[in-house]
C-alpha cells in the first residue's frame, strides 16, 4: 500500500467546514495565513508519507521489548522521532517563547491525525509531549517551564502522564502512590503505575513523567492528589540529564495492538519530583493534559479510519473476484461507509479544535462552552468511528483480511485501545449528559440553533439534504430538554452512549451539507452528502429512542437472572 497523506481534505474541512478562517481575525493567530497553513500541513503530509508510514509494520512485526532493564525499540522508531523532531513537529503549537511554532491546536490535530494514519504507535509519543507541554504551560512554575518546555518542544526529551494504578483505574482517586517532602522543594515519590505509554525508550535525552501521588496531609479521594514532575534523569546544574532517578520500567505489557509503542508498568522507589501546580489540585492539572489528550485521540480515530479506508480501497480495486470486487454492491457500501464517517468524525474533530483555538485566542465564554461540548462528542464519535472503519476493513478484504500478512487486521488491533484511552467512551458519554449540561442544556441548543440555522439557507438549493438535517436537529432538542429535565443522573447515563453517537451523527449530517453546499451541489463531496445523509444519518432517530428509555429495565435484573 501507498499511504497518501489527505492533505487536500483536511485543508477543505478547515476552509468549509470547521470555520478556521475566524482563527485568522484573532491577534493571537492572525498570521496563520493560507500560505503557511498550506506549508504546514503539505510538510507534515510529506513526512508522514515519506519517513514515518514505512516504520508502521515493523513497529507491528518486531515489537518493543524491555531487554536487561532498557527499553529497546522497533526498527526504524528512533530515526523516524528524530526527523519529527528535527522538523519541530513535536508541538507545533507549543509557545514560542519556549521554542515552538505557536501555530493553533488545529494544525497539531492535523498532524496527530496523520501520524496516526502511518503509525500510531509512533505517534503517541509525541501526542503525549503535547499534552504535557500544555499542563506545564498552564500549571508549572517559571523554573519548571524554562528547564523542561525548550527540551520537550524541541523533542530532545519526552513526556508521559501516570495516572493508573493495579487497583485504580478510572476511580483515580483510590490510586497509593505517596509523595514525601525531602526537605529541599523536593519531593520523594514511591508507588507503581502501569499502562504508561511511552514510559521509556532508546531515542537518548530525558523521559519526563507526569506523575499524579498524594501528599501526607492529602484527604482521600481525588481533592487530595498533587502532581509531580519526575524525570528519568535528574537534570544537572545546567539542565541536562544528569544521574538516574530511583524509578524503573518493571516490565512491559503485552498488547492487542500498538506493539510499536512500550506501554510500561513504572516503579518509582522514592524518585525525586517537583510539584507542579499547588499541593492537592493534580487532577486539575493533569485534566489539562487529558482534555488535550481526549482531542488528540480522537484525531487519532480519524488517522486510523483514513488508513485503514485507503488500505481497503486498493486491496478492492486490485481483487478480482467476476471483475474487481470494489464493483460490487455490498463492498460499494461498505467503502463509502467507510469513507462518509471519516469525513464526519474528521469535520468534527477539527471543529472541536478551532473551537478550543477560538476559545484560546478570545478568552470567550461562548468558544470555551463550544470546546467543552465538542471534546466528549469528537472523542467518543472519532474513536467509535475508528473501530468501526478499521472493522469493515477486514471485512472488504474477506479472508485476506484475517492474515497478518495483508495489514488490514493491525490497524483494527491498534484503534481498538482509542476507546478506552483517556477516559472511556462512557465515561465521555456521562461527561456529555452530566457536566456538559450543567447548563440546562444552553451550549447543546446553541449549536442545534446553528445547524438549523444552515440547513434554512441550504433548503433553497438543496432541500432534499437540508430538510433531513432539520428534522433531525428537532429530534435532537427534543432529547436533550428530556434529558436535562431528568434529576436522576443515572436516568441521563443509561442512554449517554447513543445520545453521544446521535448527538454526532446529526453534527455528520450538518458538517456534509456545508461540504455539499461549498461544492455547489455537484462533485464527489455532494455525492458523499447525499449517501450519509440519506442512510448513515437517520441511525440518529433510534439512538435517541434509546438515550430517552431510562435506566429501570437495566436494574430490573438481579445478579443472579444476569446469568453466571
Amino acid at each position: 500500500m501507498t499511504y497518501r497523506a489527505q492533505v487536500e481534505d483536511i485543508r477543505f474541512v478547515f476552509d468549509n467546514v470547521a470555520g478556521f478562517g475566524q482563527l485568522r481575525d484573532t491577534e493571537k493567530y492572525a498570521e496563520t495565513g493560507e500560505d503557511l497553513t498550506d506549508a504546514v500541513l503539505e510538510g507534515m503530509g510529506k513526512l508522514c508519507e515519506e519517513v514515518i508510514y514505512p516504520t508502521q509494520r515493523d513497529g507491528d512485526l518486531n515489537p518493543a521489548v524491555l531487554e536487561n532493564g532498557v527499553v529497546r525499540t522497533s526498527p526504524g522508531f528512533k530515526e523516524a522521532f528524530a526527523a519529527i523532531a528535527e522538523g519541530g513537529w513535536v508541538a507545533v503549537s507549543g509557545p514560542e517563547e519556549y521554542g515552538g511554532m505557536g501555530l493553533p491546536l488545529a494544525l497539531t490535530t492535523a498532524f496527530n491525525e496523520m501520524m496516526t494514519s502511518s503509525n500510531m504507535a509512533l505517534g503517541l509519543c509525541p501526542l503525549l509531549t503535547q499534552g504535557q507541554c500544555e499542563a506545564l504551560e498552564h500549571h508549572a512554575s517559571d523554573e519548571i517551564k524554562a528547564l523542561y518546555l525548550p527540551k520537550l518542544i524541541s523533542g530532545e526529551w519526552t513526556g508521559t502522564m501516570n495516572l493508573t494504578e493495579p487497583q485504580a483505574g478510572s476511580d483515580v482517586g483510590a490510586l497509593k502512590s505517596k509523595a514525601v517532602p525531602n526537605g529541599d522543594g523536593t519531593y520523594a515519590i514511591t508507588g507503581q503505575k502501569i499502562f504508561i505509554t511511552w514510559g521509556d525508550h532508546d531515542f537518548g535525552g530525558n523521559v519526563c513523567h507526569l506523575v499524579l501521588a498524594r501528599l501526607p496531609d492529602g484527604v482521600a479521594g481525588t481533592k487530595g492528589i498533587s502532581l509531580f514532575m519526575v524525570p528519568k534523569y535528574i537534570p544537572d546544574a545546567d539542565g541536562n540529564p544528569g544521574v538516574a532517578n530511583d524509578l524503573k520500567v518493571v516490565s512491559l505489557e503485552h498488547k492487542m495492538g500498538i506493539h510499536g509503542s512500550p506501554t510500561a508498568v513504572m516503579q518509582f522507589d522514592g524518585a525525586k519530583g517537583w510539584l507542579v501546580g499547588e499541593p492537592h489540585k493534580g487532577m486539575a492539572a493533569m485534566f489539562t493534559m487529558m482534555n488535550n489528550a481526549r482531542l488528540g485521540v480522537g484525531a487519532q480515530g480519524v488517522g486510523a479510519a483514513e488508513g485503514a479506508y485507503q488500505k481497503a480501497l486498493e486491496y478492492a480495486k486490485e481483487r478480482q473476484q467476476f471483475g474487481p470486487i470494489v464493483n460490487h454492491a455490498d463492498v460499494r457500501r461498505m467503502l463509502l461507509s467507510m469513507r462518509a464517517d471519516t469525513f464526519a468524525a474528521r469535520s468534527i474533530v477539527m471543529s472541536c479544535a478551532v473551537a478550543l483555538d477560538m476559545a484560546a485566542a478570545t478568552g470567550a465564554e461562548n468558544w470555551k462552552a463550544r470546546a467543552a461540548l465538542l471534546t466528549p462528542i469528537a472523542k467518543a464519535f472519532a474513536t467509535d468511528v475508528g473501530i468501526d472503519v478499521a472493522e469493515q476493513g477486514v471485512q472488504v478484504h474477506g479472508g485476506m483480511g484475517f492474515i497478518e500478512e495483508t495489514g488490514a487486521a493491525q490497524f483494527s488491533r491498534d484503534v481498538r485501545i482509542t476507546a478506552i484511552y483517556e477516559g472511556t467512551n462512557g465515561i465521555q458519554a456521562m461527561d456529555l449528559v452530566g457536566r456538559k449540561m450543567m447548563d440546562g442544556g444552553e451550549a447543546a441548543n446553541e449549536l442545534i440553533d446553528e445547524i438549523e440555522a444552515h440547513a434554512e439557507t441550504a433548503r433553497a438549493a438543496m432541500p432534499e439534504l437540508a430538510e433531513p438535517v432539520w428534522q433531525a436537529c428537532e429530534s435532537l432538542r427534543e432529547a436533550v430538554e428530556w434529558l436535562v429535565s431528568q434529576t436522576d443522573m443515572n436516568t441521563r447515563f443509561a442512554g449517554s452512549v447513543p445520545f453521544t453517537r446521535a448527538f454526532a451523527r446529526v453534527l455528520g449530517g450538518h458538517c456534509h451539507l456545508k461540504a455539499a453546499m461549498a461544492e455547489g451541489g455537484e462533485g464527489a463531496r455532494s455525492k458523499l452528502a447525499r449517501f450519509y445523509i440519506r442512510r448513515l444519518l437517520p441511525e440518529h432517530e433510534s439512538l435517541l429512542v434509546y438515550a430517552m428509555a431510562g435506566a429501570d429495565d437495566l436494574y430490573s435484573f438481579s445478579l443472579d437472572e444476569m446469568g453466571a
